[in-house]
């Protein structure tokens, strides 16, 4: 709608941070549909549809301010070039986009205090300090399907919307969890490892140690949207499938042709666990010292959810004392691992550097997809991806879709 014309004006780059300001659309009269991203001109020769809970306005408000962390790789020297995907959703909105590039807590405040939105990703961990000195902020949208930067409790206190993007990048960690699966499957490290020194006969013998994957039992702790992308994907090799998610119904698990199990049963029956649970507090540790002794010693754990949910410790020595076989771990407990961290160098732990999301369309479609919550709020409805959706009804925000029944909130 705005190709042909100049919607950047110049840029002014500071020390911490960059924007760019941006004249609101002209509303003598004006309708903005954000579902589609078209803008009705009441004066003009089209009448607007007019939706049932949407008054047309007569006066429009100041440029809404939208801070922006995220990671920084775009070389581009506008801020309106680096950030144009966002500005595809927040610009027939009106904002003035601010750029933080700092990462400390209190520079951050002073920057993001009178914000009505921010999106972010990465950068200034958004605690109930922050979010206490936020004055303005009516959403926070998130740039991945973990929450973990942000203290949603905090926010919720707040009144503050919290979102992610749940749909994004399902297939690409689908994919990841099932590669470190079928590496451990074949003891991929290993024979690596022994290829690389020239024994090539030695290890003929290793992999037929390992059962057919075929019968083999795969436990998903989480049925969410990656978990249904792993059972679908492990199926087709022969696994029987089992999930325990206090969140999802039995009946969609069964139309997934997954056995729904406790989590006593899951810890108990899996060869292969395969973690897919939400970072929060009531999550830390849930894989500890008794669920990993409870393992059976052939089993192997999968991670490409968030570190904390396992005891990094407790694993550690699971798998130095062999109470169970391996792991593949696309995430640590910290970030990057320390340089004596056990985990990097044990035969039978396959490690990623949290890349399991990663791929030519993720980076682009998750900040197009975040944007578009952030200009959903601000435009007076609820976005489609809230994690708190306790906080809506306490929002001026009006509901225009239905309430999404598949799983619990993400937080």
């Amino acid at each position: 709608m705005h190709a042909n014309r100049d919607i950047f004006p110049s840029c002014q780059t500071e020390d911490a941070t960059a924007r760019v300001s941006r004249k609101p659309p002209l509303c003598s009269g004006t309708w903005l549909d954000r579902g589609w991203g078209k803008v009705f001109d009441v004066a003009g020769e089209r009448d607007p549809p007019q939706p049932k809970h949407q008054e047309r306005c007569t006066k429009m408000p100041e440029a809404k301010k939208v801070v922006v962390q995220l990671p920084r790789k775009d070389k581009a020297p506008s801020i309106a070039k680096r950030y144009e995907l966002e500005l595809e959703a927040l610009d027939p909105i009106g904002v003035e986009l601010i750029e933080s590039e700092t990462f400390d807590e209190e520079k951050f405040i002073e920057l993001a205090k009178d914000a009505d939105g921010i999106l972010t990703s990465w950068g200034v961990r958004l605690n109930s300090n922050v979010i206490d000195n936020l004055n303005k902020c009516v959403i926070i949208g998130v740039g991945s399907i973990g929450v973990d930067m942000v203290d949603v409790e905090a926010a919720t206190e707040a009144g503050i919307v919290v979102t992610n993007t749940p749909d994004i990048f399902i297939g690409e960690v689908a994919d990841h969890a099932m590669m470190l699966l079928l590496a451990q499957n074949k003891v991929l490290k290993r024979l690596m490892g022994f290829c690389e020194e020239g024994r090539w006969f030695e290890m003929r013998s290793v992999p037929s140690e390992i059962p057919r994957l075929w019968g083999q039992t795969l436990g998903l702790l989480g049925f969410g949207n990656v978990g249904v992308g792993v059972a679908r994907r492990a199926q087709p090799f022969g696994m029987h499938v089992i999930a325990h998610d206090p969140y999802v119904s039995e009946l969609k698990m069964s139309d997934e042709h997954v056995e729904p199990v406790s989590f006593k049963e899951l810890i108990e029956r899996s060869d292969y666990l395969s973690i897919h649970a939400p970072d929060n507090p009531g999550a830390r540790h849930l894989v500890g010292e008794p669920e990993l002794k409870a393992m059976k010693s052939t089993a192997f754990i999968i991670n490409t959810a968030r570190g904390p949910l396992i005891d990094e410790q407790a694993l550690i020595k699971a798998l130095q004392d062999g109470e169970i076989a391996g792991a593949g771990l696309d995430v640590a407990e910290q970030e990057p691992p320390k340089k004596d961290n056990p985990l990097r160098t044990m035969d039978n732990v396959i490690m990623t550097p949290h890349t399991a999301s990663a791929s030519t369309r993720m980076r682009i479609e998750t900040r197009r997809r975040a944007a578009r919550e952030v200009a959903l709020a601000l435009s007076g409805r609820w976005p489609m991806s809230c994690v708190n959706p306790d906080v809506l009804p306490r929002t001026p925000l009006y509901r225009w879709q239905p309430y999404s029944m598949n799983r619990g909130p993400n937080r």
